[in-house]
Formats: C-alpha cells, structure tokens, sequence
C-alpha cells in the first residue's frame, strides 16, 4: 500500500473518484452510470491532448505547446469539410487530420530550431495562423461527419466509450514508447539535462522535433475525433484544451521541471476536471468557478512540487 501512494499518478485518481463520489451523493445515487459514461467519454479528448502535452513539458523548462486549440480547430474543420458527410470517407478525413498534425508539428519546430524562437511564443504566434486557416477554411459552414463515423465516434464497445477505447490505446502506446524505447529514454534524459544528454550522445534536436510532431500529430487526431462526436466541427471547439492539456499533465503528477512523465496520471486528471465540472454545476456554481478553481488547483500542485524538490 505505502508504494502505491507512492506513485504520483495515483492522487490525481483518487481526487477523481472523490469528485466522482460527491457528485453522485447529491443525485441520492441515481445516474452513476451516466456520470461515468460521460466522464470517459469527455476525457478520452483531454487525455489524448493531455498525453501530447506531457510529452513537450518533459523536455524541459520553457517547452510547451500553446498551438494546441488551433491545430485542433484547423484538423477537425478540414477534414470535414474534405469528407462532406459522403459515407466511406472516414479514412481519409483521418488521414487529412494527421496530415494536419504533421504539418503543424514541422511548422512549429522550424520556428522553434531555425529562428531560436522560445517555445511558447512561435506556437502562440503559430497558433493565430492556423486559427485564420480554419476560419477561411470553415467560413462559419458547419458540416456534419459521415454517418458512421458519428456512430462509431458516439457509440460504445463493451459499455465503454468508443472515444475512450481510442484513449486509452493511445495512452498504452505512449507508456511503452516512454518505459521501453531508446527514444524515451532520449526524452527523459533530455528534459532533465539537455547539455549532459548532448554530450552523453543523445541526438537532442531530433528528439525535440519528434517530440513537437507528435503533439501536434495527437492533436490533429483529437480534433478530428472531437468535431466527429459534437456532429462537426466549431471554430471555438479546441479553445478550452489550452489550460486542460497543461492541467492534466500538472494534476497528474507530471515533472513541470521536464525529465518525467506519467502517463497514467494524465488519464486520472483529465477524469477528475471533467468531473470537477459535474460536480460544480450540480451544486448550481456559477461557470466563471471553473477556470478559478482550476487555476488554483495547478497553483497549489505547482507550490506543493517545489517545495518537495527543495526539501528533496
């Protein structure tokens, strides 16, 4: 028991089930079911951006990708639009929204590598291009995904979530290719010294420039999965995944510092925001409480991991 609370991902899961517990308390009981259905179903989208996200704040201080909601909003507007609600086009809106992805991932790292733009403001600047696409892309039109893949994007397989099932695939990839692969020990040791791994034989830029392909490349796939289930896509559809994919990756016991991720805890923290966000409107609390309490939770957990670090 004491190594199990030694893990960092295991708090923001209990936090969860916590929030999930005081939620369902005022219904008496009645729609537990639904509640956690929902919170799969929500959190499948926050995790797999969530999961991106982790994997550029693990490359150290200053390393964040703010582009996010844009290159979701630009991968899910495209992609159906190239698909037009035709049936059996769903391969290929997928494969328009990875190409997205991939687009972005190398536009950001150009920015980044070749004009030593810091990380935050070339995906911040990148981001208001990509936004202006998928508005002159869009051009307020909203199109409706093919039949089936709304269906399968809504439906669910074994009583879960299909979005979730996609979620939590993803989520085992990425464990692997971090615990197992010679490329996630390339990440860790780059996040926690950048120079040493350099000297160490570590090939640091190609690393970083994975690592910024893959998060857009996670990100593109969201959009398109997101736009898929809402019934299509909204030019503000991605915009309140920026403070999550940071959020789920503090809450869920991720180092800020870089050189360590957690992959199960991200999973953890994206269902405890959602259910947070249950929990609050149950209780009649008024929407602006949201972002307060989120902010303060990432507060906190940022203050409480420092002052480990210096007491470590």
């Amino acid at each position: 028991m004491s190594a199990l609370i030694a893990r960092p991902w295991i708090w923001s899961w209990l936090a969860a089930a916590l929030a999930f517990a005081l939620t369902v308390s005022l219904t008496g009981g009645r729609g537990a079911g639904e509640l956690a259905y929902a919170a799969l179903s929500f959190g499948a989208f926050a995790a797999i951006v969530g999961m991106g996200q982790m994997l550029v704040i693990t490359l150290g201080p200053g390393n964040v990708d703010l582009s996010i909601p844009a290159t979701m909003t630009l991968a899910g507007t495209l992609a159906l639009k190239a698909m037009g609600s035709d049936p059996g086009t769903a391969a290929m809106g997928l494969a328009i929204a990875l190409a997205v992805g991939l687009g972005v991932g190398l536009a950001n790292f150009a920015l980044i590598y070749l004009l030593r733009l810091p990380p935050i403001i070339a995906t911040l600047a990148a981001s208001l291009i990509y936004q202006s696409l998928a508005i002159w892309s869009n051009r307020g039109l909203r199109i409706k995904p093919p039949e089936g893949l709304a269906d399968f994007s809504t439906g669910r397989t074994l009583a879960v979530p299909n979005v979730a099932w996609v979620g939590l695939a993803i989520a085992v990839v990425v464990w692997v290719v971090l615990e197992r692969s010679t490329w996630g020990r390339w990440l860790m040791a780059t996040g926690q010294n950048m120079r040493a791994a350099r000297l160490a034989g570590v090939p640091v830029q190609r690393v970083r420039f994975a690592t910024y392909l893959a998060v857009a490349v996670l990100a593109g796939l969201t959009g398109y999965l997101l736009a898929s289930f809402s019934g299509g896509a909204a030019l503000n559809m991605g915009q309140e995944y920026l403070l999550m994919s940071i959020a789920v990756v503090v809450i869920g016991g991720s180092s800020i510092a870089g050189g360590y991720s957690n992959v199960p805890g991200v999973w953890g923290a994206a269902l405890f925001m959602f259910l947070v966000v249950s929990m609050l409107n149950s209780y009649g609390a008024p929407a602006g409480l949201r972002l307060v309490l989120t902010g303060t939770i990432i507060i906190g957990i940022v203050i409480a991991a420092s002052t480990r670090r210096v007491r470590t």
